[in-house]
């Protein structure tokens, strides 16, 4: 079990997320892609611009919200998700 000093000091010390984990298709921990992973469990662990940010559950959604199971939110389906994403054209 990972202690909250620890938690905390991987919550200053990460990145900003990408356009995929605001997106909803990547977990906001370790970064595993939605679209590719094999039946990946997912589960809504904030909020950012009206948009869900996920995380795998377990030990990335402890350390994103506290909580192993995330908050009590059904993630919205992976293609609604794919389908909202969209990479903006330069």
């Amino acid at each position: 079990m990972y202690s909250q000093d620890s938690i905390s000091g991987h919550r200053r010390g990460r990145p900003e997320p990408t356009a995929e984990m605001l997106a909803g298709l990547a977990c906001l921990i370790c970064g595993t892609d939605y679209r590719n992973a094999p039946d990946p469990e997912a589960v809504v662990v904030s909020h950012r611009d009206d948009k869900q940010l996920l995380a795998c559950h377990g030990t990335c959604a402890r350390m994103a919200c506290g909580s192993v199971n995330g908050l009590n939110e059904t993630p919205l389906p992976l293609t609604e998700r794919v389908r909202a994403h969209r990479p903006t054209a330069s």
